[in-house]
């Protein structure tokens, strides 16, 4: 736990320590995503970008999708047909995963390496991050106004339906800003989170978790909100 302005360590646990991130990467390809790419972009979603190992969203290919309406399935649905057509649209896989290693150094994220956009490992996708670098892809990426209005939002449209953010803290934790949560079998249960409390504002990481990290956010973001 951290503040989220300042940097400053409240209490951690293996801080550097390098675990497999599961989607708290798409947090870094939406900073990329906006480094090259308007909101008001659009392109056709194909079969090579449904044919991934959800959770997803539902593209249908045909279908036109802008940059926004993808970063909000991304972000709040954490789609990973979604990440698929965002990297296609940067240029390919490789040209996406190649942009957020790139970012990640430069935000000083030094231990981060992506090896897909989506999040998902295994033999070839060896993602790896710590807590300390995702805390800072999360200051970071906060920076930018459209991802935090996407983060923060309950709802959004999209093609055909509603978007509903899976952050359950939105509801559940008065001053929620942000989150994304997580999981592979390698992975286990990640999230990232940020929370404002008067004018402070903490940032939460959990890594290679089980149970209820919610829960366990929220007492963590009640702990650092009492501390000088």
């Amino acid at each position: 736990m951290a503040d989220l302005d300042t940097g400053r360590v409240l209490a951690s646990r293996d801080p550097y320590g390098r675990y497999a991130p599961a989607s708290t990467i798409k947090v870094l390809l939406a900073m990329v995503v906006l480094d090259h790419l308007r909101p008001d972009n659009f392109a056709r979603a194909n079969t090579s970008h449904t044919e991934v190992e959800c959770s997803c969203v539902g593209l249908q290919p045909g279908q036109a999708y802008t940059t926004q309406q993808l970063l909000s399935a991304l972000l709040m649905v954490s789609g990973n047909d979604a990440a698929n057509m965002l990297a296609d649209m940067l240029g390919g896989s490789a040209v996406a995963v190649a942009a957020m290693n790139r970012k990640a150094a430069l935000v000083g994220a030094r231990a981060t390496k992506a090896s897909s956009p989506s999040g998902l490992d295994g033999p070839g996708w060896e993602s790896v991050t710590s807590p300390h670098d995702l805390a800072v892809i999360l200051r970071a990426a906060l920076q930018y106004p459209l991802i935090a209005a996407i983060m923060r939002a309950p709802t959004a449209p999209f093609p055909g339906k509603t978007l509903h953010n899976q952050n359950e803290l939105l509801t559940r934790y008065p001053g929620d800003l942000a989150g994304k949560t997580g999981y592979t079998n390698l992975a286990r249960k990640t999230y990232i989170g940020a929370a404002q409390r008067g004018s402070r504002r903490l940032v939460v990481v959990q890594m290679y978790g089980s149970g209820d990290l919610y829960g366990q956010a929220i007492d963590l973001f009640d702990w650092g909100f009492r501390q000088p």
